[in-house]
C-alpha cells in the first residue's frame, strides 16, 4: 500500500503516524503465511478430513467495493511460496491492482495434507479430488475471507485444473477464469504419466504401502516426472552431456523429497480422477459456464496434453492462446514475455 499526496496538520501528526505504522506491518504482510480453520472438510466421497485447515497469502488490498479478489491455486507439488513470481507488477498478475489470494491446495503439505495431519496420517487420509480442493477454496473464500464474489480464478498447471472445475462448479462466483496449461479431463496420455508415476512412487522399496519410517525420495517417479516438464529439443539444449552424469547423480538422491510421498500420490490420484463433467457430458459442463475464459496450452506439453483444454474452450467458445515454444509444460515460464501481458489484459478486461 502506497500513500501519495497525503497532507496534514500538526494536530493530526500522530494519527498520521500511527496510520502509517499500521500500513507499513500491512504492507510487510504481503505475502505472508495464514491458515484458514475449516473444522470439517466433508468429501464429494462421503469422507471427511478432520481438522481441515487450508494454508493461504494475500498481496495486495481489496478495493472499495471488494471487486478485485483474484483466487490462485497452487500447482501440483506447488505451494503458495511457489507463486511469489507471478504475483507482482509486470508478471502475470499486478497486486497493485487486485487483492490475489494465493491457495494451498489440499495435499500440498501445508493445507491439510496426509503428512501433517495428526489424526488421519499417510494412508490413512481420506482420498482426495480437485473438486475437494476447489471446495476448500471456496469455502475460504466465503467463510475466512467474506467475499461474495471473485474477479477471476486462474492458476497454472494443477491451478489450472482446479481453475476448470471452479468455472464449473460455482459459475456465479466469478467473472473472469483462466486456466494455464491445464485440463478439464485427463485424455489417455495424461493418465499414462500420472499412473505411471504413481506406480513409480509405490514400486520404491522404501515405501512400505505409505507406512515409511524416513522420507522417501522415489527417485525414479521424479525423474518420470522431469522427463516430461519440457521436450527433448529444450533438455539438450539446457543441460550438457559433459555434466549429465554428475547432474543425473544429484536427481536421484534427491527424487520427491522435500515434498512428501503421500502427498505426491494424494494429488496425482486427484488428478487421475478429475473431471469436471463428473461422469457427465462436457457440453452439459460447459453450458454451466458463465464467466469470461481464457484458456492457454501450451502446443508441446508433455505433462498436461493440450487437446482437452482447447477443446473444452470451443465448447465455450472462449478466447485461447497455444504457446508454441519447444518448453514444453514449462512455456508459461519461457514464453512470459507474450504471455503474461495477455493475462493482465483479459484480467483487465481488455
Amino acid at each position: 500500500m502506497q500513500k501519495s499526496g497525503l497532507r496534514f496538520s500538526a494536530l493530526l501528526f500522530f494519527t498520521f503516524v500511527a496510520a502509517g505504522g499500521l500500513a507499513a506491518r500491512a504492507k510487510a504482510a504481503d505475502g505472508e503465511q495464514k491458515f484458514a480453520e475449516l473444522g470439517t472438510c466433508k468429501l464429494v466421497s462421503g469422507q471427511q478430513i478432520e481438522h481441515c485447515r487450508l494454508g493461504y497469502r494475500t498481496w495486495g488490498a481489496l478495493n472499495a467495493d471488494r471487486s478485485n479478489a483474484v483466487l490462485f491455486p497452487t500447482w501440483f507439488s506447488g505451494t503458495t511460496a511457489n507463486l511469489t513470481d507471478a504475483i507482482q507488477p509486470g508478471a502475470l498478475v499486478d497486486p497493485t491492482k487486485y487483492f490475489v489470494i494465493g491457495v494451498d491446495a489440499l495435499g500440498d503439505g501445508v493445507s491439510s495434507s496426509p503428512s501433517n495431519s495428526a489424526t488421519q496420517h499417510g494412508p490413512d487420509f481420506p482420498a482426495i479430488t480437485i473438486q475437494d480442493m476447489v471446495n476448500s477454496e471456496y469455502r475460504l473464500a466465503t467463510e475466512t475471507l467474506g467475499l461474495k464474489h471473485l474477479h477471476a480464478v486462474m492458476g497454472i498447471s494443477m491451478g489450472g485444473i482446479q481453475t476448470f472445475e471452479w468455472m464449473v462448479d460455482y459459475p456465479e462466483f466469478m467473472d473472469v477464469a483462466i486456466p494455464l496449461v491445464g485440463s478439464p479431463r485427463p485424455n489417455s496420455r495424461d493418465l499414462l504419466l500420472y499412473r505411471t508415476s504413481t506406480d513409480a512412487v509405490k514400486d520404491d522399496p522404501v515405501w512400505q504401502k505409505g507406512r515409511y519410517t524416513q522420507p522417501i525420495a522415489a527417485s525414479v517417479a521424479d525423474l518420470i516426472w522431469q522427463m516430461n516438464l519440457s521436450t527433448p529439443m529444450y533438455y539438450v539444449r539446457t543441460h550438457s552431456t559433459d555434466g549429465f552424469s554428475a547432474e543425473y547423480a544429484g536427481m536421484y538422491s534427491h527424487g520427491l523429497l522435500p515434498f512428501d510421498a503421500n502427498d505426491w500420490l494424494a494429488q496425482l490420484d486427484a488428478m487421475v480422477h478429475h473431471d469436471v463433467a463428473h461422469g457427465g457430458r462436457l457440453e452439459d459442463a460447459a453450458k454451466r459456464v458463465t464467466a469470461r475464459v481464457f484458456v492457454v496450452n501450451a502446443a508441446q506439453d508433455h505433462m498436461v496434453n493440450p487437446q482437452p483444454g482447447l477443446d473444452f474452450a470451443r465448447l465455450l467458445g472462449a478466447k485461447t492462446m497455444v504457446l508454441e515454444s519447444d518448453c514444453g509444460h514449462l512455456a508459461v515460464s519461457c514464453e512470459a514475455a507474450t504471455l503474461d501481458p495477455a493475462v493482465r489484459a483479459f484480467l483487465d478486461g481488455k
